[in-house]
C-alpha cells in the first residue's frame, strides 16, 4: 500500500489529510460531549437575580435609547440584580454603566461576556467581571447558564441571533421560567411577522403558544414592571 494513504475500517484507502480531519472531528465531538455532561448538572442557586441585556454595539452615548438602557440597568441593580451584557460598546456599555452607577457599594456585579472580534478590541470600561469566548456558540451558552431573565433592546443581526436562540430554547423547554422581554417596535414587528408567517392555517410552522413566549413592550418602564414581578417570583422560590 502507498505511504500516502491509510486504511479505513473497511479496507478503503484514505489520504493522510482525511485521516487528520477524522481525528479532529472525533476530538471536537468528544469535547462537546464533555460539555453536554457538565451542562446536565443542576445549576447552583444564585444569591442574586441575573438579567442579560442584549442590544446594539453601534448606538452612541447621546442617543435617548442609550439613556433608557442605562436607566433600566440602574433600576434593576437597585433591585439587587446582576447585569450581564456582551461587554462591548453601545447599548452594552449603557447597561454596564447603569449597573455601576447604581451600585456605589459594589453589592452586585456588572458582567461582560465577550467574543473575540478584530474590530472590537476592548471591553467597555464599566465591566467589573469579564469572560472571554472564541466562539459565538460557547458565548451564547454562557449567557443561558448565567441568566434568569433576558431583555432585548434595539439591535442588529447579532442581537436578533441572541433573541431567536433564547426564544427557541424557551419553546422547546430547555429553558423554563425565564422571561424574554423585547422592548420597542422593531421586535414587536418581528413577533408579528412570526405570527403571520408561522401560524398559517394551511401550513402551520409553529404553535400559537410559541408566539406568545416573548413579552413585547413599548417602554423601559413596562419592562421594569415585568422584571419586578419575575424577580419577586424568583425570590419566593429561594
Amino acid at each position: 500500500m502507498s505511504e500516502d494513504v491509510c486504511p479505513t475500517p473497511r479496507g478503503e484507502p484514505i489520504t493522510p489529510e482525511e485521516h487528520h480531519a477524522q481525528v479532529i472531528e472525533t476530538a471536537v465531538f468528544g469535547l462537546w460531549e464533555v460539555v453536554n455532561q457538565l451542562s446536565s448538572l443542576p445549576q447552583p442557586k444564585r444569591s442574586r437575580y441575573s438579567v442579560s441585556i442584549f442590544g446594539s454595539a453601534r448606538l452612541s452615548r447621546d442617543s435617548w435609547i442609550y439613556a433608557g438602557v442605562r436607566s433600566l440597568a440602574s433600576e434593576l441593580t437597585r433591585l439587587n440584580c446582576d447585569i450581564i451584557t456582551g461587554g462591548g460598546p453601545g447599548l452594552m456599555a449603557a447597561a454596564n454603566e447603569g449597573s455601576v452607577e447604581a451600585d456605589p457599594n459594589n453589592c452586585t456585579d456588572s458582567i461582560g461576556i465577550r467574543i473575540d472580534l478584530d474590530f472590537e478590541q476592548h471591553a467597555n470600561p464599566f465591566v467589573e467581571q469579564l469572560y472571554h469566548h472564541r466562539t459565538f456558540f460557547s458565548r451564547l451558552h454562557h449567557f443561558v447558564l448565567r441568566s434568569d431573565a433576558f431583555v432585548v433592546v434595539p439591535g442588529g443581526i447579532g442581537t436578533t441571533l441572541e433573541t431567536l436562540m433564547i426564544w427557541q430554547l424557551l419553546q422547546v423547554q430547555q429553558l423554563r421560567d425565564r422571561p424574554l422581554i423585547l422592548i420597542g417596535p422593531m421586535w414587536a414587528d418581528l413577533v408579528t411577522w412570526a405570527r403571520e408567517s408561522m401560524l398559517d392555517k394551511k401550513f402551520p410552522l409553529a404553535s400559537p403558544e410559541d408566539i406568545q413566549i416573548p413579552h413585547c413592550v413599548d417602554t423601559f418602564d413596562e419592562a421594569i414592571a415585568k422584571l419586578r414581578h419575575a424577580h419577586q417570583a424568583w425570590q419566593g422560590k429561594l
